[in-house]
Parts: structure tokens; sequence; C-alpha cells
């Protein structure tokens, strides 16, 4: 395809200069509306205004331009029917065979906190018309919507005069997924809000779904060598998250279980509030903590998880909710660390972090704690074969006001604070899980057993292998206790106090063996299965 016309109309103006000059040079008319024609005119590039083409002004501040009969005739012809080309001849249609369009800046106008009216104002409706119709027609026409592909048009004009088409139907998928990906953009914005433009607290499980994600990089493979990977993001979301860091240093790039994990940590030390809880550190490896802490200081919550698990540690994952010190990042380089996260560093830890070059080092600049970093990724997605599974994240906390003590004796208040630590910790381990806490830590940590008894069981030799006294701790689970056996293995090694959701059949049972033994038992009414 040879094309002797072209539309040009954009919004990002990145290089458009240069490519319309050259489009020039190589014969090509150019015809361009509003910003983009000034543009190019003050250039010195001949422009023919889209306005002589129809024959018929802009109007509405620009609303209307180029929905017209002779802009889309131009686009959608085929120039193989005799019927198409006999209207166009009739009807004075010119064919328009090379467009070169981006959309209204959407995105970027709800993001920098614009009200409804300019946003709406920035709903693109003639450019993405254009765009599907020629990618409709890329057999004749071709479509470009990315200022990255102007090099590789230009390279084939100029080598060959022609526009192939594997390069046409090229750009005809890079424009359906851009028309895609702005419609999907628009529906989840409007679905975020009421109708005066207000955040909505409870977004609908729409129908259908229509999701999208930016692409942040391609990763070196996916969970395994032989599986493909990639990182995307969702668009509009500012809270504090993996997704929004920026990496300080590390020369590899994260991979795809670095990521995942590196999710895991953070909201787990976000459940906590620095100036109220303490400094959170948490240390995950392969999606599970090894070691949860609370300190006064990062290196005191460091040095606290670190004990309960030294050998999972290896090669493992650190989140703190507060910034990382010089002493902390002393501790830590002493030992090898794929990746740490945090709010901030000081210069002095950044330094000592970065003698570590394969240490990736992320922040999120700041902003802690679920109350403080607000929720703008409301939903979860777990992926099955042909399908998703969709659900509300699990940003549920426990209201100390709401617990029920169920047995004869109630927690100490040391016992209280243990248990609501242990609890928060517990949500972020894989189920069927259990945490044994004592003074703010995590001090054993049963992972994913098909049955509770035995989670508790092997967190609890699991603790006694390494040297931890598990007496005078407490023990949260997840889930409510099917039957007693959790609750006589929790005694057997010293625990006075548990806290659970509630709710089995069997409640009578498991809080008459609290009772036997003289623990207090708190129900939470709520239930944190994390599969």
């Amino acid at each position: 395809m040879r094309p002797a016309r072209a539309l040009i109309s954009v919004s990002d103006k990145t290089n458009i200069v240069e490519f319309a000059r050259e489009l020039s040079r190589l014969g090509i008319e150019i015809i361009s509306t509003g910003g983009t024609a000034k543009l190019l005119k003050g250039a010195g590039i001949p422009v023919r205004e889209i306005s002589e083409l129809t024959g018929f002004p802009e109007i509405m501040e620009g609303r209307v331009k180029t929905l017209h009969p002779k802009v889309h005739g131009g686009i959608l012809a085929r120039r193989d029917k005799d019927e198409h080309l006999r209207a166009m001849k009739e009807l004075e249609i010119e064919p328009i065979d090379l467009l070169v369009i981006n959309l209204y800046p959407f995105k970027e106008t709800v993001a920098k906190g614009a009200d409804l009216e300019e946003i709406i104002e920035n709903i693109d409706i003639g450019g993405p018309t254009m765009v599907r119709a020629a990618a409709k027609n890329y057999k004749f026409v071709a479509i470009v919507t990315d200022p990255a592909d102007y090099d590789r048009v230009l390279k084939e004009l100029k080598e060959t005069g022609e526009i192939s088409l594997k390069t046409r139907f090229y750009l005809a998928r890079k424009a359906f997924n851009l028309t895609a990906h702005y419609d999907a953009l628009i529906a989840d914005y409007l679905y975020s809000i009421d109708e005066e433009g207000k955040p909505l607290a409870c977004r609908e499980l729409r129908s259908p779904l229509t999701v999208t994600f930016e692409k942040v990089q391609d990763l070196r493979y996916g969970e395994n060598p032989h599986q493909r990977g990639a990182f995307y993001r969702e668009v509009f979301v500012k809270e504090p998250c993996v997704t929004r860091a920026r990496k300080l240093h590390g020369e590899k790039e994260l991979s795809f279980n670095n990521i995942y994990d590196l999710d895991g940590a953070l909201n787990l030390v976000l459940e906590f509030e620095p100036e109220t809880e303490g400094v959170a550190c948490a240390i995950i490896k392969h999606a599970n903590p090894c070691g949860v802490a609370l300190g006064k200081t990062p290196q005191e919550a460091y040095e606290k998880a670190l004990k309960v698990d030294p050998i999972s540690a290896f090669g493992g994952i650190i989140a703190f909710n507060a910034k990382v010190t010089k002493e902390a990042a002393e501790l830590i380089t002493e030992r090898f660390y794929e990746c740490i996260i945090a709010p901030e560093y000081d210069e002095e830890a950044l330094e000592v972090l970065k003698r570590k070059k394969n240490l990736r080092v992320l922040t999120t600049d700041g902003l802690t704690g679920i109350e403080k970093r607000g929720v703008d990724s409301p939903f979860d997605y777990r992926r099955v074969v042909g399908g998703l599974l969709v659900q509300d994240r699990d940003l549920v906390t426990v209201d100390p006001e709401k617990l029920k003590v169920v047995t004869d004796r109630e927690p100490t208040e040391k016992e209280w604070k243990d248990l609501l630590f242990a609890f928060k910790v517990v949500k972020w381990v894989k189920s069927n899980s259990v945490v044994y806490a004592k003074d703010g830590v995590a001090v054993a940590i049963g992972v994913g057993q098909t049955s509770r008894v035995d989670s508790a069981r092997c967190a609890a030799e699991k603790a006694q292998m390494v040297g931890i006294d598990l007496n005078g701790s407490v023990l949260a689970s997840e889930a409510f206790f099917p039957f007693r056996d959790s609750v006589d293995e929790a005694a057997k090694v010293g625990v006075t106090a548990i806290i659970q959701p509630g709710g089995s059949i069997r409640d009578k049972e498991v809080i008459e063996a609290a009772n036997e033994h003289g623990m207090a038992m708190v129900f939470t009414g709520i239930r944190h299965f994390r599969h």
C-alpha cells in the first residue's frame, strides 16, 4: 500500500513534527486538525485543514470535527470493491491511506485530580472512531497510534515506497488494543464514582467485567524458566504497593517470584501503624512469612524477626513499615536477601545497602498503614483456566471493641497485645495457618497444612528446633478450630491464650478445652482464609 494522503491528529505530539516533515518530503499530502494543524504549519509543513476536506467547520468547541462521511468514507472504503469506488467518486470522497492518531489524555486528566466535567471532556470520541475504522480496513489503510512506530513506518516508505501488509496488520492490532484499553479505563473510572464524581466506598461487581493493565516490564521468565512472564499495573492506583514502588538499587531485574513476595511482605507490614504499634519487619520466603516482629527501631524489629527462622530467611524478601536506618541496613547486609521494600531510607542506610550489588532496594515513597494509604485497587483477581475469580480485597481489620471473650478467663493486657498482633500476621499466611506470638514476635508460623492441628504441631516443632520457648505465647488461627485437638497441642507447648474466628459447630467443645487448660480464648467473627 502506497499512501498518497495522511490524516494527522494527535494529543501526544512527541516527534510528530519530524515525522510529518518526512511524510511531506515523500510526497504524501497531510490533512490535520486543531492544535496539530497549527503546530505543523508553524513548523513550515504544508497542511490542509480538516474543514477543507469536509467542507464543514469544526463545531461545538471541537467536539465535532472528524465525524463526517468525507472522513470516514475515505478511511473505510475498500479499494477492491467497485461499489465503494463509485460511491467515493459520486460523493467526491478522497481516500485517506494513512492515519496518525492518539487520543485525548483521559488517564492523565484523572491522574492530575481534575473535576468530573474536565474529565468527561477528555473522553475522546472522534479519535477512537477513526482509529477503529482504519484498523478495520487495515488491508488498505495504515493506522499509527504510537510514536514509537514512526521510524518503522518511515523506514518502509523510504526503502519500498509502501507500508507492507505485515506492518499494517501489526499497527491494526495495536490500534484495537489502544481503544480497548482506553474504553476500559473510562469504564473503570466511572464505576469508581457516583453521578457527582464522589468516590464510591464499594464498587459494583459488574457484568461484563472489563479490566485493563499497563505493562511495567517484561520479566526474565515467569514462575519457572519455561514460562514467559511480564509485570502489569492498574492505571489509577495511588496507594503504596509494589506496583508503584521505585527501585533505588539493584543490578538484577525483579523476577516474577520477587514481585509476588514483595507484595505479600509489604501488605503484611502495612497492617501495623509505626506510631502506635511499632516498627514492623516481615521476612517472606515463597509467599509465606518466616519471620515477623514489632520493635522500637527497624534494627530491633529485624533482629527479632530473623531469630524466628534464620535458615528460611536466606534469600528472602524483607519489608518494613517505617524508614530503614543505617544500623538496620548494616545487619541486613550481613546475609543474603533478594529484595527489601520500605517507605523510605536514611541516606546512610541506602549507602550501606548499595554495597550489595544484587540486592534490589525499593521504596514506596512514604504512606504507611491502611488508614493512611486508602484503597483504590478494591478487587482481588484469581485466575482459573478459562475464567476469573473476583472478590473484594481482604482489608478487614479487627476492632478490639467487638471481640468476644468466650472462656472463663479473660486475656491479660500483655496477651491482648500479642493476640491482636498474631491475628494480623496470620491473615497473610497461607491456609490452613496458625501463628504463635510472644512479645510482639511471631515466634512460630504454621503454614499451609491440610489440617489445622498439623499447622499447630509443625510450627511448634520448628520453633523448638531453633531453641524458641513457646511457653507464655498466644496462638492465632485464621479460621475456626473444627476440633479441640489444636487447642490441646497449643497447651502442650505453653500457649496461654488463643484468638480465632469462631463459628464451628464444635465451638462449645473447643471452649471447654481452653477452659480445661486455663487458657483465654477470643472470637473475632472474622475469617482470613488465604489460598
